[in-house]
């Protein structure tokens, strides 16, 4: 089978040691993403990078956060839409008040400022764990949506809140068409990925697994788990506000806080749930569920309802999706625990044994 392994050899512990270990998955990788940088900019339409791709790998940056600090370090989190909203606006204000400030300046610093604040807000991690804790950082989701609304600094003296971020220009070339856009952000989610990657496969990844698993034998082996948690929760802020900073500027334009709701914030936690906890992969698998299933059932339910004479409207279609989402929830928390990710590695480790998969 043209998975199989036969006649690639170690010789060093680097090689065996590398992200991708099998040839075929190197290659595999290298296809990849020359179709997302070369293939996709030449067919997609505007539809396709407005509607779809910019979003999808915006999310799939937010639920990379949250896999960050759920999935691997075990800290449960509410709070990833807020921590979005804080990078959205300090990198709004970063623009604004800063003149000729580099927007990945603007974006980096949006990134480390959310890590803050997420590092204030993880602080009930060192007493509190599980739904407790969720319900602590719950209460960044409210209080950093207040306070976006309260203070009219933040927002450039608006009353409402709302901003519209100015156009993203680097090296006098300005990202003003959905082409351009989609390969700023492309770009950013793949080094971050990358990161992401090598980060979770350190010293400290394994530290973070290891408070996840047990975070009593943990301190006993010598990990400090005031330094392992609040990091976790610093770099994934980080992600999730650089999320937050190219969801402003290369999403939608114009945002406001109440754009930042609970609802996302469960968006997220879904998407991880359905592409995989602890999987860097399931980030990108959930993230693209979760964003094309309502597509695919908008398309598909009216069809449905026109096949058989069934009378749904958008409110129907709405709840529908709903149901779907909750069922799918429970289906692979049941079935498939680690989600998506997991049946793409058992599909992988069949072809690996082919014609003798167990």
């Amino acid at each position: 089978m043209f998975y199989r392994e036969t006649g690639q050899f170690k010789t060093s512990y680097a090689a065996d040691q590398q992200i991708f270990p099998i040839r075929q998955d190197r290659i595999g990788m290298v296809l990849l993403l020359v179709a997302a940088f070369v293939v996709v900019p030449l067919i997609a339409g505007s539809y396709w990078f407005n509607a779809i791709l910019i979003p999808f790998l915006i999310f799939a940056l937010a639920a990379l956060g949250l896999n960050i600090l759920t999935g691997y370090a075990g800290q449960l989190s509410l709070g990833s839409a807020a921590f979005m909203a804080v990078g959205a606006y300090a990198a709004y204000n970063f623009q604004v008040r800063i003149e000729g400030i580099p927007v990945l300046v603007s974006f980096f610093l949006a990134g480390l400022t959310a890590a803050g604040v997420g590092i204030i807000f993880g602080l009930p991690s060192l007493r509190i764990k599980g739904f407790y804790l969720a319900v602590a950082t719950l209460a960044a989701q409210f209080f950093i949506v207040w306070c976006l609304t309260k203070f009219p600094y933040l927002s450039n003296d608006s009353s409402s809140g709302v901003i519209s971020v100015p156009d993203i220009a680097m090296f006098g070339y300005k990202f003003d068409t959905p082409q351009s856009r989609y390969l700023f952000v492309l770009t950013l989610v793949s080094l971050l990925a990358l990161a992401a990657k090598n980060m979770v496969r350190s010293t400290t990844g394994r530290a973070w697994m290891a408070v996840r698993d047990m975070d009593v034998a943990a301190e006993v082996i010598g990990i400090r788990l005031m330094q392992t948690k609040l990091l976790a929760f610093a770099v994934s802020s980080f992600y999730c506000g650089v999320a937050g900073a190219l969801y402003a500027f290369c999403y939608l334009g114009s945002v406001e806080p109440d754009g930042f709701s609970l609802d996302m914030s469960f968006k997220i936690l879904f998407m991880i749930i359905v592409g995989g906890v602890g999987s860097i992969l399931g980030s990108f698998l959930g993230a693209a569920f979760i964003l094309l299933l309502p597509i695919f059932l908008d398309i598909a339910l009216p069809w449905l309802a026109e096949l058989v004479h069934l009378p749904f409207d958008s409110a129907t279609v709405s709840h529908i999706q709903l149901m779907v989402f909750g069922a799918l929830i429970m289906f692979f928390l049941i079935v498939e625990p680690h989600g998506l990710a997991r049946l793409w590695q058992i599909g992988k480790e069949k072809l690996r044994l082919w014609p003798f998969p167990h």
